[in-house]
């Protein structure tokens, strides 16, 4: 078959040609017009051709190429129209798909929510790492050598040897504060917390806490109960609250934070241990000695601080009677806050 059958034969399988889609229309372009296609390699036999005959050669050539692209390009406007006539047949009044939308976790909540309560009395949010060194967990804050804390049966040591450890409380964070910032000293530091604990309903390996910290002059321990009663007034609407006496190593005198016991009206719960009170935080004046290895002088300063778990007031404010549910992520949970 000469160059000339060839090219006629091209242009009748152009012509018969049938596209019904645009992926069949690309396609039809790649073989016969693309870079690599069949009109190509007529275009290569034009120089084989005899001088008499290019001119004809030449013009079906041409026909080949324009019946090609007019091929293409009327299977893509019809795509464009079918496109178009399907889009006509939506119906713009049904309703849209719906789509669902994320919400906080409940104890990001909270935790926003006691942030915002203590810095409209002047409180100032500190952080501070989670990977901790004993100085500024345990020693800065007055826990003598042997106490129990110390034991790796109640603290997650990373490195004992080079007492690297996860922080059992954020007050490791006042004391990085209390060394760099000369007082008036007025923060909070909210953060989560590691301590070595069976998990159950009322406990976890892994928890949260907003510690709290005011050191200036002349601070008393009334200064702290009027903190406290504003917060809890703020924060459940009522200032049901006692405060027992207690010890901290911290915190000369101490005392720990009892509220009443919102899911069972104070009635007794597995919650609150059938007592009617649930214990939310310790509090205390600072003591002392904490104050000294913080470089702060404590015949000049005095102050106070308080420490609560964001889990057991999480539980007291919607009413949840388990503590495991904050950390399995499940949806059916999660899904009723926002």
């Amino acid at each position: 078959m000469n160059a000339f059958d060839k090219a006629k034969q091209l242009l009748q399988d152009i012509q018969n040609a049938t596209l019904n889609s645009a992926s069949e229309a690309e396609e039809f372009r790649i073989k016969y017009i693309g870079s690599k296609g069949l009109l190509k390699d007529l275009f290569g036999a034009i120089k084989d051709i005899p001088n008499e005959q290019k001119k004809e050669f030449g013009q079906l050539v041409n026909q080949i190429k324009q019946s090609a692209e007019e091929k293409v390009k009327e299977a893509k406007s019809l795509g464009k129209s079918n496109k178009k006539q399907e889009a006509s047949k939506l119906d713009l009044t049904a309703p849209g798909v719906p789509y669902e939308v994320g919400s906080r976790h409940p104890l990001s909540l909270v935790k926003n929510e006691m942030i915002e309560i203590f810095k409209r009395i002047g409180f100032v949010v500190e952080d501070g790492p989670e990977i901790e060194d004993d100085w500024h967990n345990f020693t800065a804050l007055n826990l003598p050598e042997n106490h129990p804390a110390r034991d790796m049966q109640d603290t997650f040591y990373i490195d004992y040897a080079a007492n690297k450890l996860l922080r059992t409380h954020t007050s490791s964070a006042q004391i990085r504060v209390m060394e760099k910032q000369k007082p008036p000293i007025r923060i909070i530091t909210p953060g989560r917390v590691y301590r070595n604990e069976t998990i159950s309903a009322r406990a976890h390996c892994t928890f949260h806490q907003v510690e709290g910290l005011y050191i200036d002059k002349n601070v008393s321990f009334a200064d702290l109960k009027q903190t406290l009663y504003y917060f809890a007034k703020e924060m459940f609407g009522s200032d049901n609250i006692r405060m027992r006496p207690s010890y901290f190593p911290f915190t000369e005198p101490s005392a720990e934070i009892d509220v009443s016991c919102f899911i069972c009206d104070s009635k007794g719960c597995a919650v609150c241990k059938h007592s009617g009170w649930v214990e939310i935080g310790g509090c205390g004046m600072v003591d002392p000695a904490v104050l000294s290895n913080a470089g702060i002088d404590p015949e000049e300063y005095t102050g106070f601080a308080f420490g609560m778990g964001i889990e057991r007031i999480t539980m007291l404010k919607y009413g949840i009677n388990d503590i495991r549910l904050f950390f399995e992520n499940d949806k059916r949970f999660l899904e009723q806050f926002s």
